[in-house]
């Protein structure tokens, strides 16, 4: 089960970071291990799912490294791309700078960014590692950031909600974290789900996560 004990309060630190440092450095430390984490390619699942869409103002949970990110902006959209660790936000800004995309960035935790209420036409999240609290604050940050008719896309690997340990020293918990069926659990009257779905996914070559073979795909639309 998530810890239920009350969270301290979220620290801003001189690079402007809003959130929990232990997270940060975490992070921090896993990007560092590597010259590059992720593939560099688009995550095909958003490829796939905004083909239907027009562009607009878009977030991007957990961007990394920046290749979703990037690839929406230099598709038409006015894109906010968040991420809790500045070393992936420094790599970022630097390939979208290389790529001649425009984006805002935002180093900081999603329940704790304080984005405006309602402001993106699509909110992406592909494989997020959203930490659960007791009053499912990220689910609710994911949810409250989309605007009315706007598309919420939560995209995981599909088994991580049941992973068992092959390792003694393998700390992973499902329990700590954010999956798609908890979200879709707290849609109400105000959304419509258009997928809710395990499916093959699209493997790009190289970087992290690259062995998992099938996603779930979770996309709603806020109706008003």
């Amino acid at each position: 089960m998530a810890d239920d004990t009350a969270a301290e309060a979220p620290t801003s630190s001189v690079d402007g970071y809003v959130g929990d440092p232990a997270v940060r450095d975490e992070w921090d430390s896993r990007y560092s291990e590597r010259h590059q984490l992720w593939s560099g390619q688009p995550n095909g699942a958003l490829v796939a799912e905004v083909a239907d869409l027009s562009p607009g103002r878009a977030l991007d949970v957990g961007c990394g490294e920046g290749a979703d990110a990037i690839w929406l902006a230099r598709s038409g959209w006015d894109v906010t791309a968040l991420e809790v660790s500045g070393v992936a936000l420094a790599r970022a800004a630097a390939h979208a700078r290389d790529a001649g995309a425009d984006v805002r960035w935002v180093h900081a935790g999603l329940a704790e960014a304080a984005l405006p209420p309602g402001s993106f036409d699509l909110v992406s999240a592909q494989y997020p590692a959203l930490l659960r609290t007791p009053d499912s604050a990220a689910e609710r940050a994911l949810l409250d950031a989309v605007a009315p008719g706007g598309v919420l896309l939560l995209v995981h690997h599909a088994g991580m909600d049941e992973h068992h340990a092959e390792r003694q020293d393998d700390a992973f918990d499902p329990a700590d974290y954010v999956w798609p069926s908890m979200v879709a659990a707290l849609l109400g009257d105000d959304w419509r789900l258009e997928a809710d779905e395990e499916r093959p996914r699209v493997v790009p070559e190289g970087g992290a996560g690259a062995h998992h073979t099938h996603d779930v795909v979770l996309r709603a639309r806020r109706l008003r």
